[in-house]
């Protein structure tokens, strides 16, 4: 009895088999056909740029130092007033050294008893002179003490007078304490505030910012290309700027300058690039805005394109599937010219109703 239920078993299982082979290859023949994507080449206007990334920039900006070390005392502007040449930014309230007003000082007592005295020795003299008991020549000696040390006198108050208030009398109302401009612009920044210390500009100081001015009625782009493409520019090309804060807006540019030295940035070697910008009128450019600069490095209009993914390749030539019946492609060698990254010109090799085969882009599946 348990012979035959495993001989039965058995065939069953055999008869199982059997049936799933079938079924198998069945399916199998039956595959639905592979969809293949198919496209023509179009006429398209091809441009074939790089891209240099950086900011909008003033021309001119100058950086206003302080003449003298202080307290700033008050502060005139605020950033985005409009200031010209001569107007005053600051003013700076002196806080002298103790030790250079101690000796200015000294200086100027020490001046005025020379003064004083040549005054006496001049006047004790002069009676003789009509005596005749000294000559003239003896006479214009006593005279020319009275005035040099009256010079020095007057000197000695000056000094003392600029290190104190940082002005002299002979000076007027010409005084370091007063920041002015030095040109005409926009303020961009007032680095300062009333109370703050500041630095005096000198030979072995920059001194302090008191306010930084700029022309608004002429930016520049300023940006970085990198080494493998800087190659391809050159000065009087076109750019098309776009800044990040204006969107939907594009700017014409000029390209005037490329830096003749790389600078390493990130590991890579970049060179700074300007050009100048196109104003419109009632446009108002804010510096420090970042902006991208499409530089046009070839252009061509109405020519035959076709997908760059199309492209297949073999050695050192290009091809693609050119479909010759329905479902059946053939390889076809082309010619190829400018690219944009997206579309390339078809020299050779394809006409216009011709259709090659696309190939899917495979998405690449993030490991769980």
């Amino acid at each position: 009895m348990i012979k035959k239920i495993i001989k039965y078993l058995l065939l069953f299982l055999l008869f199982a088999t059997f049936v799933w082979t079938v079924y198998f290859f069945y399916s199998k023949s039956n595959k639905p056909p592979e969809i293949v994507k198919t496209l023509s080449p179009t006429v398209s206007t091809i441009i074939q740029k790089t891209v240099a990334t950086g900011a909008v920039v003033p021309r001119r900006e100058i950086f206003m130092k302080s003449k003298v070390s202080g307290i700033v005392e008050k502060v005139m502007v605020l950033a985005g007033d409009h200031i010209k040449a001569g107007d005053v930014i600051a003013r700076v309230k002196i806080i002298p050294n103790m030790v250079e007003m101690n000796n200015a000082e000294s200086r100027v007592n020490q001046a005025r008893i020379n003064n004083e005295n040549a005054k006496i020795d001049f006047e004790r003299n002069s009676p003789l002179l009509k005596e005749g008991v000294i000559t003239k020549t003896e006479m214009q000696q006593y005279d020319l003490r009275v005035k040099t040390s009256g010079e020095e006198l007057e000197s000695a108050q000056n000094n003392l007078m600029l290190i104190k208030e940082g002005v002299t009398k002979r000076a007027g109302t010409t005084t370091n304490t007063l920041i002015r401009s030095t040109i005409s612009g926009m303020v961009l920044d007032v680095p300062v505030k009333e109370g703050n210390s500041v630095i005096e500009s000198n030979t072995f100081n920059e001194g302090t910012t008191i306010a930084s001015v700029a022309d608004m009625g002429e930016m520049i782009f300023e940006g970085k290309v990198d080494e493998s493409e800087v190659g391809k520019i050159k000065t009087g090309m076109n750019l098309v700027l776009t800044v990040g804060a204006i969107e939907d807006e594009k700017f014409e540019a000029l390209l005037e300058y490329i830096s003749p030295k790389g600078l390493i940035e990130n590991g890579a070697i970049q060179f700074q690039v300007r050009a100048s910008i196109k104003n419109r009128p009632g446009q108002f450019l804010r510096a420090g805005y970042s902006a991208n600069a499409d530089i046009i490095l070839a252009s061509k209009d109405s020519v035959l394109g076709i997908p760059e993914a199309a492209l297949l390749f073999s050695h050192d030539s290009s091809f693609v599937e050119v479909e010759t019946t329905p479902g059946k492609f053939d390889k076809r060698y082309i010619s190829t010219g400018i690219s944009d990254g997206i579309t390339i010109e078809v020299k050779e090799g394809l006409q216009k109703d011709d259709k090659f085969k696309m190939p899917e882009l495979k998405e690449d599946v993030p490991k769980s």
